[in-house]
């Protein structure tokens, strides 16, 4: 005789009520298992009431246990029903979430092959649900990662699942298909899914290589959200190329295609150009740094003609430098400030560091790309050797002249500081200091160089001694001070 289902809102019982009627659910479910006794409707109404019982886990402890892990396991992975084994692994995927420690429980049963299988099936529910177990496992010390790629094919699966999501771009459909939400929850579950498993167990990264062309298609393809441009999906397709082989020969043409080889760099930038102006400082330092780290992945492994057309749309440009660099509203100048900002140290790193790597990690072309004030502070930091002063930085120019060129535009000379054409400067008109002024502002300066000379911090010598040593000083007769 069936079990009859009891229509109780998991919002009218809690404490003990809820905790005997979990027991009980538990109980019958565990029992249809040696001997059916549910009809397929009922069996799926209890797994239902009890994730909605599930979502709390307050009272809820016989969905934990190692009883309770083996039950929905069973019904999710050995059910011949879809319904069934679906409504099982949600319970499942939430026990997982709310107690790590169950995750140690369902690796123990090995069923790791027939959660991998599931990855197979052409179901975008299959899809979530299956990656999200197979996630949360990844974060436990007893999971073979190796194994559930080289024998239950995960990698596989992941990378066919991701070409699954492209179909909608490389197929013709009449008209604008409206993208199913399950859709994009089972594209960002993959993704993460391939995240975890290639920071985890990175000598298995190369199988998922053939998952960076779908990766760049979907960047490429799905619109971008101007408010939240990094909100997943697009966020979570960024992080999931960090640990993938890009560097790889065979990988090369998948990022940089013949017929279009800035095409996906292209998108990298504007997203970026879109993330400084969507997002706040703080919200940046969050989320900014995985795409900055993936600009400077593709840079480094990009053909030379990529790797010009990298500088030209991040590194200033004639038109910024009508200003001191950093004033105007492009991406270069907005990037730079951002480099400078002390209050958020790790978007600043990984902006110098690529404005480093644009300029062929080389000091000198460095200064000259973004200006002596802006590089030194990354520079020193990095104990990297910087020149001594800002002209010295210009003093190896191609064209031979110690007057500071910009280097994309070596035909105007640039204030060695600020970045900005000497031209383009506006000129202040003081009046003449007298020579006591001059005096006072010269001890003045002398004595802010011993007290930054005694701090220790930055090893620099006096200029007054200097000018001693290489026979430049000249005493003032009192009378010459008249």
């Amino acid at each position: 005789m069936a079990t009859p289902i009891l229509s109780i809102s998991s919002t009218e019982i809690a404490g003990p009520a809820k905790l005997k009627e979990i027991t009980r659910l538990m109980d019958i479910l565990s029992s249809d298992l040696e001997k059916v006794t549910l009809l397929p409707h009922q069996r799926d109404a209890h797994l239902e009431q009890l994730k909605v019982y599930g979502r709390d886990p307050s009272n809820s402890d016989p969905i934990f246990t190692k009883q309770g892990i083996e039950t929905l396991t069973r019904h999710a992975l050995n059910s011949p029903s879809l319904t069934t084994s679906r409504n099982a692994l949600r319970c499942l995927a939430n026990a997982m979430f709310l107690r790590p420690e169950t995750r140690k429980i369902f690796l123990d049963l090995r069923y790791e092959a027939k959660i991998c299988n599931k990855l197979k099936n052409d179901s975008r529910d299959d899809e979530f649900l299956a990656s999200r177990v197979i996630f949360l496992t990844t974060y436990d010390a007893s999971v073979d990662l190796e194994i559930m790629i080289d024998q239950w094919h995960l990698a596989e699966n992941i990378c066919t699942n991701l070409g699954r999501h492209t179909k909608q771009y490389t197929t013709k459909q009449k008209g604008v298909k409206e993208i199913d939400p399950m859709e994009d929850m089972a594209l960002i579950e993959s993704l993460k899914l391939l995240f975890n498993v290639t920071h985890f167990c990175p000598e298995r990264a190369g199988a998922f290589s053939p998952a960076i062309p779908h990766i760049f298609m979907l960047l490429t393809r799905r619109p971008v959200m101007s408010s939240k441009p990094l909100d997943p999906p697009i966020g979570t397709l960024i992080n999931a190329l960090l640990n993938l082989e890009l560097e790889a020969k065979d990988n090369a043409e998948k990022i940089f295609p013949r017929a279009a080889p800035n095409a996906n760099v292209d998108r990298l930038i504007d997203i970026l150009e879109q993330s400084t102006k969507a997002y706040t400082d703080d919200d940046l330092e969050h989320l900014a740094s995985p795409l900055l780290t993936l600009l400077r992945k593709a840079h480094e492994v990009a053909q030379k003609d990529v790797q010009s057309h990298l500088k030209q749309r991040l590194l200033p440009s004639d038109a910024d430098r009508l200003q001191p660099l950093g004033r105007t509203e492009t991406l270069p100048s907005r990037l730079i400030r951002l480099s400078s900002n002390a209050t958020t140290p790790s978007i600043r790193e990984s902006i110098s560091s690529l404005l480093f790597d644009l300029s062929e990690k080389d000091a000198t072309k460095m200064v000259q790309n973004i200006g002596y004030g802006f590089a030194s502070g990354f520079l020193f930091s990095h104990n990297i050797p910087i020149p001594e002063n800002a002209a010295e930085a210009w003093s190896t120019s191609d064209s031979g002249s110690s007057r500071p060129r910009a280097s994309n535009d070596s035909s105007k000379p640039v204030n060695p500081i600020t970045g900005q054409h000497l031209d383009a400067e506006q000129v202040v008109e003081l009046p003449e200091m007298t020579q006591e002024e001059k005096e006072n502002e010269a001890e003045r300066l002398y004595v802010l160089f011993e007290r930054l000379r005694a701090t220790g911090v930055v090893n620099v010598e006096n200029p007054v001694h200097t000018a001693m040593r290489k026979g430049r000083f000249t005493e003032v007769d009192d009378e010459d001070s008249d």
